[in-house]
């Protein structure tokens, strides 16, 4: 677990501590966030990363070839530099809790 940590903060990745969540953690970095499902004393699965907008979680989808940032009452196009930084953070999350 300690190493899993260790890849964590080398990746600039930090917890948001949210106690109403039990069987989740949620990963943030940038503005990007991420849920880890709990797994006995480890992590699980890891789920799709998004936007951390003030309406919550907002999914990058495409409409028309373009990237978008969709939540309930939220969208806004996305950058191109801001669907390449979700990219990288999202294969930096799964490397940082699957070792890979």
């Amino acid at each position: 677990m300690d190493e899993i940590f260790a890849r964590l903060a080398d990746a600039g990745i930090r917890i948001l501590p949210l106690a109403e969540l039990t069987q989740h953690v949620v990963f943030e970095r940038d503005g990007f966030i991420a849920l880890v499902e709990r797994n006995g004393n480890g992590f699980g699965q890891v789920g799709s990363a998004g936007l951390l907008a003030q309406q919550g979680f907002a999914a990058l989808v495409q409409r028309a070839g373009r990237d978008w940032f969709v939540a309930r009452g939220f969208e806004r196009e996305a950058t191109e530099a801001e669907a390449v930084a979700l990219h990288r953070f999202s294969l930096d999350l799964r490397r940082a809790i699957c070792g890979d």
